[in-house]
């Protein structure tokens, strides 16, 4: 998808969400396909039920250049949980040298967490069939990060992996449990670079169900110099994602920046045929209306969007 045209500027005195008109084609073919395989509903997650936590604490063996452990910070520590009220957690961690989160080293914290009736969204990075089955025995979603450019990989996350690894690790926890693919846009320091051969990879595994990202220049990181990816550049990948996965619920997830270009970027996400926006901004709520959608709000992690009220996980 290399060949893919560039997105276009938005013009001087439009709207702050208004389309640029190079993007005008393919953001009317991927509503016409929204249109014709889901209802007119945009789920609205605001999930403050879900409490994140890490396993690792604030210990990462990577330090990735696009976290750099920062995002561990904000998580709870394994000993502070359970937590009265919430409805579910996402268990997530630091990675070992392999790329795993040593989830199948705290299973009596995910029992115990199990056991107050709580879901669980697992964060497993690059595990494998055995840690898959035993993983199956706790969680009702998993969430797995989807790179499949080594270069990127290489750079970011310091792993010598690549697609391989990453659709074994699908293929191994898809066997057992609900696979919710995050796909981050512009994850090499807010460059696309490899983020149209993963969307191709995507397609031919068929997922129920896809959220997107979009990189965050964080303070203290390595790329903390460098800028988010263009709007209308994310813009043209929602869009054309939702063209080649036509009956995948996307979600565009929380990790993304804010303010004046969330502004942007979230009511050109349901001009795009995003089924789910996590934290919207409210242009995006006007947009919806505006499509005749009707709002369906969440206080879970979107991810939980594919756990039923039994709390068992659909395929």
């Amino acid at each position: 998808m290399s060949g893919c045209p560039r997105a276009g500027t938005i013009e001087e005195g439009s709207p702050p969400w208004a389309a640029p008109p190079a993007l005008a084609e393919v953001l009317a073919k991927a509503w016409a396909v929204r249109q014709a395989h889901f209802p007119p509903v945009l789920g609205v997650d605001r999930p403050s039920l879900t409490v994140p936590v890490s396993v690792t604490g604030t210990g990462c063996a990577l330090d990735c250049a696009h976290c750099g452990r920062h995002y561990l910070r904000s998580m709870r520590p394994a000993v502070a949980v359970p937590v009265p009220g919430v409805r579910s957690y996402l268990v997530s961690g630091g990675c070992d040298s392999r790329g795993r989160v040593p989830l199948t080293a705290h299973r009596e914290l995910l029992a115990r967490l199990r056991e107050t009736g709580a879901h669980l969204n697992l964060h497993t990075g690059l595990v494998g069939e055995v840690e898959a089955e035993q993983l199956a025995v706790y969680g009702q979603v998993v969430s797995l990060d989807w790179v499949t450019d080594e270069a990127t990989v290489k750079e970011v996350y310091g792993l010598e992996a690549g697609a391989a690894d990453y659709e074994a690790a699908y293929r191994a926890l898809a066997s057992h449990l609900p696979v919710v693919p995050h796909l981050c846009i512009g994850l090499k320091g807010g460059e696309m670079e490899g983020e149209w051969e993963a969307l191709e990879r995507l397609s031919r595994l068929r997922p129920q169900a896809v959220v997107f990202i979009v990189f965050i220049p964080t303070p203290g990181t390595r790329y903390a110099s460098r800028a988010a990816p263009p709007v209308a550049q994310v813009v043209e990948f929602l869009a054309q994602a939702r063209l080649q996965l036509p009956e995948a619920e996307l979600s565009l997830g929380c990790m993304r920046p804010r303010g004046e270009y969330r502004r942007r970027l979230d009511p050109l996400a349901v001009a795009a045929g995003i089924n789910r926006i996590v934290l919207p901004a409210p242009e995006a709520i006007e947009e919806a209306r505006a499509r005749g959608l009707v709002l369906s709000a969440s206080e879970e992690c979107c991810a939980l969007a594919l756990v039923d009220h039994e709390g068992e996980g659909r395929r």
